[in-house]
């Protein structure tokens, strides 16, 4: 008899392989930046505008699905926080401030979803989540500083830093106003509306970015490659799944895989021999994965609805 998932275990799942994704397209990104072929402005412009093109393209060839006027506003809200904001605030930040900062910061993410989901979504705050978010956190700041042997301070920039704080809580609150949304439309519906709002907010500033980008101006096959590789992988493919996550599990438990990203950095290093294994790294890894673990654990409000609902 096959195995069954859960709910909850298919929205993990989800998120396991689309943080791996995410985690994979830093060392892409940081290649692209580093040989200076594209901007961060330029690497966000094309990000959205493949994303809103693909997914138009897409949604002809799938049942039209009629979008209630007041869900269109917070389809606009999420193309404007989850897109423009998130990515626009955090290619600013990393571009103003240290990358060990940078990764430091994101682990605030999860803090951010779970406070506005319990004022938006009426979401408890337990003893059992708000620990899972604390060591989940402290795992994660645990691996970049023992990562970076304590130097935290070097090329940091206080606008960069609020910068970053900026984009997690703009991703957090996207998170949370586009839960409803992925329980009533599919997630090509959402994204191509998402994605065309944050196109025409953001391509206005950005455009001349792209084509003044020495990226196609040389030849060389390989960073047209990885570019392929954040448009298809890490912007279309990962926003296709991240709406089946939201109707299976909380924002808080979908933004505590940021805290991932680092762990999966360095496992790519250490694969790639630019890093070694340590028993540091071992700890935050424990660390991190209990904290995902509390998290899902902890009581939801239909888990406390239903207990009532019981008795």
């Amino acid at each position: 008899m096959p195995m069954t998932l859960t709910k909850k275990q298919q929205g993990n799942l989800i998120m396991v392989f689309v943080i791996t994704i995410f985690g994979l397209n830093i060392p892409v990104n940081k290649y692209l930046y580093a040989e200076e072929l594209l901007s961060p402005v330029a690497m966000t412009a094309l990000r959205m505008s493949f994303a809103a093109i693909a997914f138009w393209l897409v949604s002809f060839f799938l049942p039209k699905e009629k979008i209630e006027k007041k869900d269109m506003l917070f389809l606009l809200l999420g193309g404007l926080c989850g897109m423009v904001f998130n990515q626009g605030l955090f290619a600013y930040g990393l571009g103003q401030t240290s990358p060990v900062d940078a990764s430091i910061i994101t682990t605030s993410s999860p803090l951010f979803a779970m406070i506005i989901a319990a004022v938006i979504l009426k979401e408890p705050i337990t003893w059992m989540k708000a620990g899972g978010v604390l060591v989940g956190g402290s795992g994660a700041i645990f691996l970049v500083y023992t990562s970076n042997h304590g130097n935290m301070s070097q090329d940091a920039s206080l606008l960069g830093n609020m910068a970053i704080v900026g984009a997690q809580f703009f991703y957090a609150f996207y998170l949370v106003i586009t839960r409803p949304l992925s329980n009533k439309y599919s997630s090509v519906t959402m994204m191509k509306w998402m994605f065309l709002y944050a196109c025409i907010f953001a391509l206005p500033f950005s455009f001349g970015d792209v084509l003044k980008a020495p990226l196609f101006y040389q030849t060389d096959k390989l960073p047209f490659l990885l570019l392929l590789f954040t448009l298809v992988g890490a912007t279309f493919i990962t926003y296709l799944l991240i709406p089946f996550a939201q109707r299976r599990i909380r924002p808080t438990t979908i933004s505590m895989y940021n805290n991932m990203q680092p762990l999966i950095a360095s496992i790519v290093a250490i694969y790639m021999g630019m890093d070694r294994f340590t028993f540091e790294k071992l700890i935050a890894a424990i660390l991190i994965f209990g904290g995902v673990y509390l998290v899902t654990a902890s009581k939801s409000r239909a888990d406390m609805e239903e207990a009532v609902n019981m008795k």
